[in-house]
């Protein structure tokens, strides 16, 4: 964590440049928001997130239930997420149906990442999950 932050500012800044940002509403209010990149049959799930006021309905499943349906060419999707977030895991396996597939740490940063060796001693020192989805 940074500064008591998640995930940092220039992640979301460098994820919005480069992806599909959406705004997740309810009542026609927003409670959250995705950003997502598609490269072909390969996606990754950069950010989804839901104010945890309307936390356990159902808006962050239905929203991603929406993503899967707008892209049905992607055939493999990605995220990670921090060790520590428990509810991020059980989420992304037990509701979204996708696998660990992989634990970085310091002894095993994410090679497609070079600065992650340094994020993992700092912001995330616990380690990072990998998930993916193959779609059916």
């Amino acid at each position: 964590m940074t500064n008591g932050q998640i995930i940092s500012r220039e992640t979301i800044e460098q994820s919005i440049d480069s992806g599909e940002a959406y705004r997740i509403m309810q009542d026609g209010k927003p409670v959250g928001g995705v950003i997502i990149m598609v490269n072909g049959v390969h996606g990754e799930l950069e950010i989804l997130f839901v104010s945890p006021r309307v936390h356990s309905k159902g808006i962050g499943y239905a929203a991603w239930c929406k993503i899967e349906e707008i892209h049905p060419e992607v055939k493999i999707w990605e995220t990670v997420t921090p060790y520590f977030e428990k509810r991020n895991i059980h989420f992304y396996v037990n509701r979204c149906g996708f696998h660990i597939v992989e634990f970085f740490n310091s002894h095993h940063p994410d090679p497609n990442d070079p600065d992650m060796a340094d994020q993992m001693d700092e912001q995330f020192p616990d380690g990072m999950f990998r998930f993916e989805k193959k779609m059916e």
